[in-house]
């Protein structure tokens, strides 16, 4: 990673605070341009200000405002003060954020992953700012009711191309799920990874992994099942599956209220496809959703699939009726979207 360093940058507070007058604290600054390199730079003394309080302050923190939160006390909402434009903020732990980016860094640049745009670094916290989204997959499906063949090839190829550039570079996803993708732009064409920070760097090529990390609607069977070890690509790919599954019929392929028998239908991995699908796109699902890991295609042989490339793939789709508002043919606003871990704890 090439890091360029600016002269300290002063961050200011505003409206009511805890502490009466300004907290001014000298930072490094730091632009990434590439990866590959790994930086611990050198950073002054005095500590920052606490993290914005949501509806009370806001913060200048060099040249940006950081504004609202988004996620919880740790994601707000940013603006550059010159250009205006929007981005996120995530703020870290001076003493992990290296640790939680270590994906970013070992990664490099991806057309449908994330970027990191800048980094202000402080004695006690880091400020890590990237591009704003445009919403989420998942509420786009949910408002949609299911794609049309033709937009859901389009956007899951850029899905599918993200995960397979993980992969190659030796990084385990985990928790995989449309929530997880969000749009690039506004008119909801292009999507993008939205973060890496659960993902798991593989030593090697052995990609075994032993938690049971992830989302339950998406949870792939042999995590389910294995006491021991299990592929961790594998099971990203099964997530895979789930997702293109529910984009194009609205649902997810598994779904119960119960935990317990939503574990069991899993384990089964029996599910239905509409035939209202073109044979190409049920063709890609059973390839995906197979029950044994070795069987399915990985997320490179994905991107190799005929469905990408046929022409009038839309034309067998439905499209967004209101006859379809049924519980089970909906994708639901938080359906078993708890972590995994709860259940085998």
């Amino acid at each position: 990673m090439n890091i360029q360093r600016s002269s300290p940058i002063n961050i200011s507070r505003y409206g009511r605070s805890r502490h009466k007058a300004h907290d001014f604290e000298e930072l490094s600054c730091l632009r990434t341009t590439e990866s590959n390199q790994s930086f611990s730079p050198n950073l002054g003394s005095p500590s920052p200000p606490e993290t914005p309080d949501s509806s009370h302050c806001i913060s200048c923190i060099g040249n940006y405002l950081l504004l609202e939160p988004i996620e919880g006390d740790h994601v707000f909402r940013a603006t550059h003060l010159h250009s205006g434009e929007e981005l996120v903020c995530k703020v870290f732990d001076i003493s992990r954020y290296q640790e939680s980016l270590a994906a970013y860094f070992v990664l490099g640049t991806h057309e449908n992953i994330n970027q990191i745009v800048e980094i202000l670094l402080g004695d006690t916290r880091a400020y890590v700012f990237f591009e704003r989204s445009h919403g989420d997959m998942h509420s786009f499906v949910r408002t949609c009711k299911k794609l049309r063949e033709e937009e859901a090839a389009r956007l899951f190829h850029q899905i599918a191309s993200a995960v397979a550039h993980c992969h190659d570079n030796g990084l385990v996803l985990r928790d995989l799920k449309l929530r997880k993708f969000v749009f690039k732009n506004e008119d909801r064409s292009l999507v993008k990874l939205e973060s890496l920070e659960d993902t798991y760097l593989l030593e090697g090529g052995d990609d075994s992994l032993s938690d049971k990390h992830g989302c339950p609607a998406y949870v792939s069977p042999e995590i389910l099942n294995a006491n021991g070890s299990y592929s961790g690509k594998a099971a990203d790919v099964w997530s895979l599956g789930v997702m293109l599954y529910t984009i194009l019929v609205g649902r997810y392929p598994f779904h119960d209220v119960e935990p317990s028998s939503l574990f069991s239908k899993i384990r089964r991995g029996q599910f239905s496809i509409p035939e209202t699908l073109t044979p190409k796109a049920r063709c890609l699902i059973r390839s995906i959703l197979r029950r044994e890991p070795a069987e399915r295609l990985t997320s490179r042989e994905i991107l190799d699939h005929p469905w990408f490339s046929a022409s009038g793939g839309s034309a067998a789709a439905v499209g967004h009726g209101r006859g379809e508002r049924e519980l089970d043919q909906m994708v639901p606003e938080a359906n078993m979207e708890e972590e995994l871990e709860q259940f085998f704890s």
